[in-house]
């Protein structure tokens, strides 16, 4: 069985990643974007897992 391309290696990031992400889904952008920013997540993971969803990272199982 092939390996994935890329396996999140940060685990606290990912959970971060995937909160704002139901965030925006239940409330909106800018709340999602607050709450990454609030987080210390780069700008520029902020605008492709929010902006550009797909573009987002597959979601694997534990």
């Amino acid at each position: 069985m092939a390996e994935p391309a890329y396996q999140r290696q940060d685990v606290r990031q990912r959970d971060i990643v995937n909160h704002a992400i139901s965030v925006q889904e239940s409330s909106n952008t800018v709340c999602a974007i607050e709450y990454l920013k609030a987080q210390d997540i780069h700008p520029d993971v902020i605008a492709r897992v929010l902006l550009e969803p797909q573009r987002r990272r597959e979601v694997l199982a534990h």
